[in-house]
């Protein structure tokens, strides 16, 4: 079984319900599994510790569960073209294993949620795939034979699936942004079935 890790930062509960649709995707190709997981709040100055274990959702993320998945979806929220500070802070943590090369030549996607239709979607997606290439990882993305890229009036790109919130930031995806997301978790899923878990480095 080729496990797919989900890992994303929410805070308003539409990036988390991408990773549910993608994790959807994942679950539908046969030989795959999908491993949600989430990263931790960070603050500019802390006052109290976060607990180790979040209240409610996704259980936090541990490098271990990147260095033993076969494949990674990795979202975050829109921040001015960027991807959001605790993805970033997480991110920052893995130098170790790309000093053991123990992502590269794994499939990874990328996917966003953001409050305007013009707010940066395509661009905090693209700079999520930065870190991604760095660790060797090969990316793909929903290619235009998926009709919904193509109809949508809403999220949704080649780059990756994406959710425009709206001003109510609304975490209720439009069904292209669904289907979208489902689309990308099953093409990540279905490459790393093909490279069975021997990705190439």
């Amino acid at each position: 079984m080729q496990e797919i890790l989900v890992l994303f930062y929410s805070r308003y509960g539409a990036t988390a319900e991408l990773a549910r649709q993608v994790a959807r995707g994942v679950e539908s190709v046969p030989g795959a599994a999908a491993r949600i997981r989430s990263v931790p709040p960070v603050a500019a100055v802390t006052q109290t510790a976060a607990p180790p274990v979040p209240e409610s959702g996704a259980p936090y993320v541990a490098l271990e569960d990147l260095e033993h998945c076969a494949g990674l979806a990795l979202g975050s929220p829109v921040r001015f073209g960027n991807k959001a500070a605790p993805m970033k802070a997480f991110l920052d943590t893995t130098g170790a294993l790309w000093l053991s090369g123990a992502l590269a030549g794994k499939p990874a996607a990328v996917f966003a949620s953001g409050q305007t239709l013009h707010g940066g979607q395509e661009s905090t997606l693209l700079t999520m795939m930065v870190p991604l290439l760095h660790h060797g990882m090969l990316l793909v993305g929903v290619p235009f034979t998926e009709p919904a890229i193509s109809s949508t009036r809403s999220g949704g790109t080649p780059y990756g699936a994406s959710h425009v919130a709206g001003d109510s930031r609304e975490p209720s995806l439009t069904p292209d942004e669904r289907t979208i997301a489902q689309a990308l978790g099953r093409r990540l899923a279905t490459v790393a079935v093909k490279l069975g878990g021997s990705p190439p480095r």
